[in-house]
């Protein structure tokens, strides 16, 4: 944030006599939120893989339990299932964030988009 702040389009916008609120509200905040916005992609990446380790240690019945189970009894077909699912959870969520960043940024398009 402290970096937006200080960049050249929130000088321009407070030189056109936007208030400071307007200021950071519509150009430093949006701009700062898409780092926020890949640190909490990549967490939920990150939450999918420390369940099997909390659910395991905690005896908690969950998806991280039911993957490790699986392993134990070297049931193939579930472990493929599990694995499916957690991929395509991550692509969900990296997809998620993509559109995200389109909406905080209109100078990302997404790929395809005609101008």
């Amino acid at each position: 944030m402290l970096t937006s702040l200080g960049a050249d389009y929130v000088r321009t916008a407070r030189a056109k006599g936007l208030s400071e609120w307007a200021v950071v509200a519509r150009h430093a905040f949006r701009n700062s939120l898409i780092t926020v916005t890949t640190v909490i992609g990549l967490q939920l990446g990150a939450l999918i893989s420390g369940a099997v380790i909390t659910e395991t240690i905690f005896g908690i019945a969950g998806f991280g339990r039911l993957t490790i189970e699986a392993v134990d009894q070297r049931d193939y077909a579930l472990i493929q299932g599990v694995v499916l699912v957690a991929a395509a959870g991550y692509v969900v969520v990296n997809l998620a964030v993509d559109v995200v960043y389109s909406l905080l940024n209109p100078r990302i398009r997404v790929a395809g988009a005609r101008t």
